[in-house]
């Protein structure tokens, strides 16, 4: 069945993807769990439809605002979650719980440096997908979106092509950050990242959705200028945390 239309949905630091088909919803991300009433009553009261017609609800990586309310909204509509099939969960043992809480207090942070009120944040570090899904797999019941594997911000990073518009969700791959576009600051995988983009340009797209910045169409050059100033080692979680707060 056809896809009518994508909107974005502004949450508490980022904008979540609502794909809008006649008798189903698909959700690009699941936002944070302080998003959770928004997505909820955009489905509602905007759209006017029923909240069992949100059928899946995508995790493309375990950050606060990408995975933080997932397990809320299958509590309230039956969603299956779907996420990357890996062996080890990102945020893993005692240095994962350590990352996760880091990750956390940054949300809380960003959201206070956009003078956002300060909301509950806290989820399952510790995703449990009903569907596990890798490089080339269609997103169970929609057959028009097509799972890519675009690790390099993490291990664990999808991105969601949808072949028949030729519109491709990055949610964190690239930024666009006061109208320059930007690879996130944490890159824990540099070779990995520099050849998911170049994935990313090999499709062509013409529409790009991005998790911060809204949706546009990228150049050549910007692909060029993202693989060349990639850098040349992990950045560490310290080095994030000394970013996030210098440049604020």
């Amino acid at each position: 069945m056809d896809l009518i239309k994508i909107v974005g949905i502004e949450g508490y630091i980022q904008t979540t993807y609502l794909a809008i088909y006649p008798n189903k919803l698909l959700l690009l991300d699941s936002g944070s769990r302080a998003d959770v009433p928004k997505i909820l009553d955009y489905i509602t009261s905007t759209l006017g439809r029923s909240l069992n017609e949100l059928k899946v609800v995508m995790v493309t990586h375990m950050h606060p605002d990408h995975a933080g309310g997932a397990k809320l909204l299958k509590q309230k509509t039956g969603c299956l979650i779907v996420s990357a099939m890996k062996s080890r969960p990102w945020y893993f043992g005692q240095e994962g719980r350590r990352m996760h809480m880091i990750d956390i207090g940054l949300s809380h942070f960003v959201a206070s440096r956009q003078g956002k009120a300060f909301e509950a944040l806290w989820y399952d570090p510790i995703l449990h997908p009903d569907i596990a899904v890798h490089e080339g797999d269609k997103v169970p019941g929609f057959d028009g979106w097509e799972v890519l594997e675009t690790p390099g911000h993490t291990d664990h990073d999808l991105s969601l092509w949808h072949r028949p518009s030729h519109c491709v969700y990055t949610a964190d791959l690239i930024l666009c950050i006061k109208q320059r576009y930007v690879s996130p600051y944490l890159v824990t995988l540099p070779q990995e990242y520099r050849r998911s983009v170049e994935k990313i340009r090999g499709l062509a797209p013409k529409e790009v959705l991005f998790a911060h910045g809204g949706r546009s169409q990228l150049s050549e050059d910007i692909y060029v200028d993202l693989i060349k100033k990639t850098p040349k080692q992990p950045r560490t979680m310290l080095q994030t945390l000394q970013y996030t707060f210098m440049r604020q």
